[in-house]
């Protein structure tokens, strides 16, 4: 066995370590090629993000209501955000360090300030060659999408045999029959399945039918929700009994984990769109009576506020079934990361997934896998250190194993258990 005999050997094998370690993302919004528009990628998408729209809101003039805004082109709102989140009030906030990232890593002149070159450079790049170019930079062998079955739109590029690639995964998405039953049955009904707004027995028959010919259609690694900050469970609302006559039987009659992503407040501010949500604190006993009450279940679990992520982690110590994964939105930022991470380790070792990208923009993993990696070797570095003095010597190949639980090997070996 090859062990690093010192500290500063050993905070140099771990550093290099997490740089070159291949990621598995296992939670984003893209989509291959062959899907046409719902693939974004480029410099006007991630500008009008709406990480950096909500920004723009804060910094703006006040003659720029959201409402004028809407009305603009893409490439004129990316303009405003150019202009007033980056020249005029400087790319501090981790959304914007993250658009200089990415660039900068494409090789583009950033520090040029010049947007219309950098648009140029994007205008000549052809989808698919720029999707696997990204993908080398990011260092990921694949990543999850989010595929819903209740979005017409994407319905339709399935229905018409459109295919992924190897390195894009499937997962299927359910919020809608979760939290909507009547939107789900009118769905599935015009699909040709018996449901209606009242569910009855054969509606939740029917229901479990129309998921089973979904996961057999795209082949999901997992069935996919995010959900409320007043979720509960068990609860007298519907969503509890479509959990328990049909979410929970198909995940467990085709071996597929229900990933849940809890505590997106929605539309607190609906005049900024997908920009407008914001986060909630979370019942945890939600997530420990499923796992208790669903014991051949398995979940992945991840929520949006930090005040929940101690507790969370308490309850991943009390069941094999749940595995947590990612520093989901609010907390994509490196001091978030760098606190859950340490408290996650210090409670559950490697067995957790340290982040997915949750990227609805291509080229923000990029900045979002980068970023993330110096965050983690930071914390790993210093963990490795601690252990070091306690008296254990972890070798190159333990070494190597755990930093790739942390990316995506943990996430791999819960999903054949």
């Amino acid at each position: 066995m090859t062990t690093p005999t010192t500290s500063e050997a050993l905070e140099i094998f771990v550093r290099k370590t997490v740089a070159e370690v291949t990621v598995t993302d296992v939670h984003t919004h893209l989509f291959p090629p062959a899907h046409g528009n719902l693939l974004l990628w480029g410099v006007d998408e991630l500008l009008t993000y709406h990480y950096l729209l909500a920004e723009l809101f804060t910094v703006a003039p006040r003659e720029l209501t959201p409402e004028k805004f809407w009305k603009l082109a893409k490439p004129n709102q990316a303009d405003l955000v150019w202009e007033h989140v980056f020249l005029r009030h400087g790319a501090l906030s981790e959304a914007a360090r993250g658009i200089v990232t990415t660039l900068n890593l494409l090789g583009l002149d950033i520090a040029g300030r010049d947007l219309s070159t950098i648009r140029r450079w994007f205008a000549e790049q052809n989808a698919g060659e720029y999707l696997a170019e990204v993908f080398r930079i990011a260092n990921i062998d694949y990543a999850v999408m989010t595929n819903d079955p209740f979005q017409p739109e994407e319905v339709r590029h399935w229905s018409a045999g459109a295919t992924g690639l190897d390195c894009l995964k499937t997962a299927l998405r359910i919020d809608t029959l979760i939290l909507n039953w009547p939107v789900a049955a009118d769905t599935m009904r015009a699909a040709g399945y018996d449901t209606q707004d009242v569910p009855t027995e054969k509606c939740f028959t029917e229901a479990r039918r129309f998921l089973s010919d979904w996961a057999k259609k795209i082949d999901p690694l997992y069935l996919a929700a995010s959900l409320p900050p007043e979720f509960h469970y068990p609860c007298d609302e519907l969503y509890a009994k479509v959990l328990d006559k049909v979410v929970l039987p198909v995940a467990k009659e085709l071996s597929l984990p229900l990933a849940m992503m809890i505590g997106v407040r929605k539309g607190v501010n609906p005049s900024l769109g997908d920009g407008g949500d914001a986060v909630g604190v979370a019942d945890v006993s939600a997530v420990m009576n499923l796992c208790a009450r669903n014991p051949d279940v398995k979940f992945l679990v991840t929520m949006l506020s930090r005040v929940n992520q101690h507790e969370l982690c308490v309850c991943a110590r009390k069941f094999g079934n749940l595995h947590l994964f990612g520093c989901w939105w609010f907390l994509n930022d490196p001091s978030m990361i760098d606190e859950i991470t340490q408290m996650r380790l210090e409670l559950l070792g490697a067995t957790f997934t340290a982040n997915h990208s949750d990227a609805r923009v291509l080229d923000q993993l990029i900045y979002k896998w980068s970023h993330t990696k110096k965050v983690v070797a930071d914390v790993l570095a210093e963990k490795y250190r601690l252990l070091l003095e306690a008296g254990w010597r972890p070798t190159k190949d333990e070494i190597r194993r755990d930093v790739r639980a942390l990316f995506g090997g943990a996430f791999e070996e819960f999903l054949k258990k």
